[in-house]
């Protein structure tokens, strides 16, 4: 039996955070980083809500932690709001959620994504990290009561934010794709996210703003797809070494994917092959278009400046080394592995990382 459900509300377009005077707040608590207290964004998010009382959690740091999510816990049971805004990247989405959930208030979340990558927006998932492991939390009552996806507030990204994101999209569709939780409508989804953002990622990257809507809809059509298809082993390493070497998490989601596509291939090559041809990776021969897309990825991750290795990313092969216990651990403990399409053993993880940790 094929279960999906769809419980997010989606605004999208120019200017769409003006809904959230839709949700008749009384007291909004904001929950957002830094940069956007200090440039205006968060005071001008916040006023469109046309709230009596807006208290701000601003203190959200990229792979929050346990301990800050305690912290704004804390400062949301005391404020008791009526409505909880999430603003930024999928770290403050992800703080804003963990926050909502520990502190047990029915508040509706508002989840306003400024990057088009994590598709936190619309999941069940929240990343926390503890000690030197991301830990993911999986939860119905995670799952954001609305999404904002407004073109507005996508002007400024910096060129890298904008390839690390992406590749995070990417890799949430072919692993959504290949998943063992995928059915229908998920597959609908990770198709046309992959298809859209294999196509519109460089013109993004290269300034072209007029293509970032496209793009943060397809990091939304992600979202929705892995929270109920699942991910795999690229996701389950890359939380592994982000919570050990803090590596950006697109970042080693684009140094790792060809390797893990490599390795489900044996199970799932026709699977991989159809995504393929549906980005316009021709190839009437699966093998043919497997070959594409492996190339196509390596190509597009040169084209977006990404590194090719850990090594290149800051991470020495004398450290993944060193620590390859603790790695192998966490991946296997990670709930990502569940749903790869292959059985994750310990050679498996290791042939990953021997693939492509790099030299020096």
């Amino acid at each position: 039996m094929e279960k999906f459900s769809l419980a997010t509300r989606i605004y999208a377009g120019e200017g769409a955070v003006s809904a959230l005077s839709d949700f008749g707040a009384k007291r909004l608590f904001l929950v957002t980083d830094p940069f956007f207290m200090k440039n205006g964004t968060a005071q001008r998010v916040a006023s469109l809500a046309k709230a009596e009382e807006v208290a701000y959690f601003d203190r959200v740091q990229p792979d929050p932690t346990v301990a800050l999510a305690a912290e704004g816990t804390a400062k949301m049971r005391e404020f008791a709001p009526d409505l909880l805004v999430a603003l930024g990247g999928g770290s403050a989405m992800d703080c804003a959620k963990a926050i909502g959930y520990f502190s047990q208030q029915p508040v509706p979340l508002v989840a306003i994504p400024t990057t088009s990558g994590s598709g936190s927006e619309v999941t069940d998932f929240a990343i926390l990290t503890h000690g030197k492991a991301k830990h993911p939390l999986v939860d119905e009552k995670l799952r954001p009561t609305a999404a904002i996806l407004d073109s507005d507030l996508l002007k400024e990204l910096p060129p890298g934010l904008i390839a690390d994101a992406g590749f995070d999209v990417l890799t949430h569709a072919l692993e959504a794709y290949v998943a063992t939780g995928a059915g229908a409508f998920s597959d609908m989804l990770a198709r046309e996210s992959f298809r859209i953002a294999y196509a519109v990622l460089p013109a993004s990257y290269a300034g072209k703003t007029e293509v970032r809507l496209r793009m943060h809809m397809a990091s939304t059509m992600a979202g929705m797809a892995f929270s109920q298809a699942g991910l795999g082993l690229c996701h389950a390493i890359s939380h592994s070494l982000g919570g050990m070497f803090h590596v950006p998490h697109g970042r080693l989601n684009a140094i790792l994917i060809p390797a893990v596509v490599e390795c489900n291939a044996n199970r799932v090559g026709s699977r991989y092959a159809e995504l393929a041809r549906c980005a316009g990776m021709a190839g009437s021969a699966d093998a043919v278009a497997l070959r594409n897309l492996k190339n196509g990825l390596l190509r597009l991750r040169r084209e977006l400046g990404l590194p090719q290795t850990l090594a290149q990313a800051g991470i020495p092969p004398r450290k993944i080394q060193e620590n390859m216990p603790r790695i192998v651990e966490a991946v296997l403990e990670d709930p990502c592995v569940q749903t790869n399409p292959i059985p994750v053993e310990e050679f498996l993880i290791r042939r990953v990382l021997e693939q492509v940790s790099g030299h020096g």
